[in-house]
């Protein structure tokens, strides 16, 4: 059984240094053939065990196994051209070239399930798997077929749709969607957005997440983040509908953000994962600046419904300081529980 407010991470954790180049996003693998399949599973391995030892209690993959969020997933279906590229803006804030979907998109078969299978066999606790959001995949891609943003998203719901029921049926216990597009996009976000996010998780047992953030602390995205004025109120769009939706919990970024705390009085009902610890600083929280956070959020969200976690994916850091940042995470975490037993005494 999990402890009153169960640490989560919502994203990557750095590989090692023999898998990939550290510190990097979409690095390359160092490693080819089995010897790749092998040493993914040895990452896997040191993140479940780096997870538990520092006290976390939903453990994640921390995407050991794949390269980056979105594209590793769209690498495994039919109807996308990785050799056709094209520049498009991401997010509405940066130029990359991305691949091309050319044709009907389908997925021949699970992409991520021997992994999710994995990391079951590794750990008893609960375990939770991410995956791209439908709005946050197209805004990845040049589309060349459908020419119509809303109508592949539709068809990537269904499919994120049967891939969640598999990693449901491999023994995952939370199934999170990835859709930093919903701070972005709002009029497509209140238009079809939310609706196919509904879509993927439809008739799912297992919890079901969404993360919406500012994104992972690269310059493209700390520029953005400092351009947005001094309190940033984009959930305002989306957590009203998420409130409304079939989505078990909603994931924000927090800790040294801009975002007004009493926004996740917007989702009163909803679990919280609450974003309380920094991915785009070195610099490491204590215990006690968690705590502070934990303390903020739990005014506007009972406390059985907050789930403390990191406020994005933690790929772009170092080694060491990520975990000291998961064990600060644990340790605030512990203060906070301490008193609300205190206080129920």
């Amino acid at each position: 059984m999990s402890p009153i407010l169960p640490t989560t991470t919502v994203g990557s954790l750095p590989k090692p240094s023999w898998l990939a180049q550290p510190e990097t996003l979409w690095s390359p693998w160092r490693l080819e053939g089995p010897e790749l399949i092998e040493g993914k599973q040895d990452a896997l391995r040191i993140a479940v065990k780096e997870q538990s030892d520092r006290g976390i209690d939903i453990v994640s993959d921390g995407e050991q196994t794949r390269q980056h969020f979105v594209t590793t997933f769209i690498e495994h279906l039919d109807g996308v051209d990785f050799e056709q590229r094209e520049t498009v803006r991401i997010r509405n804030r940066y130029d990359a070239s991305v691949p091309t979907v050319v044709g009907a998109v389908s997925r021949e078969k699970p992409v991520f399930v021997d992994d999710a299978t994995f990391l079951r066999q590794q750990t008893d606790k609960p375990i939770k798997w991410a995956l791209p959001g439908p709005m946050t995949m197209i805004d990845t891609l040049y589309d060349r077929h459908y020419s119509s943003r809303e109508a592949l998203a539709w068809e990537f719901a269904a499919i994120l749709n049967q891939e969640a029921r598999d990693l449901e049926a491999a023994g995952v216990d939370i199934i999170q969607f990835d859709e930093p597009a919903f701070n972005v996009y709002f009029a497509e976000l209140k238009d079809w957005g939310v609706a196919a996010l509904e879509r993927a998780v439809e008739g799912l047992r297992a919890e079901t997440a969404v993360h919406i953030c500012y994104g992972y602390g690269i310059k493209a995205n700390t520029d953005w983040k400092a351009s947005l004025g001094s309190e940033w109120r984009h959930y305002e769009e989306s957590f009203p509908l998420l409130q409304q939706s079939g989505i078990d919990i909603i994931s924000l970024e927090s800790h040294n953000s801009r975002v007004p705390i009493d926004l996740v009085g917007l989702l009163r009902g909803k679990k919280v994962m609450l974003g309380a610890i920094d991915v785009a600083s070195e610099k490491v929280e204590t215990p006690e600046e968690v705590a502070d956070t934990l303390r903020s959020a739990l005014e506007f969200v009972d406390a059985d419904k907050l789930l403390p976690s990191t406020n994005c994916g933690m790929a772009p850091l170092s080694r060491d300081v990520a975990l000291a940042k998961l064990s600060a995470l644990s340790a605030g975490t512990r203060l906070v529980r301490e008193e609300l037993v205190t206080s129920h005494a």
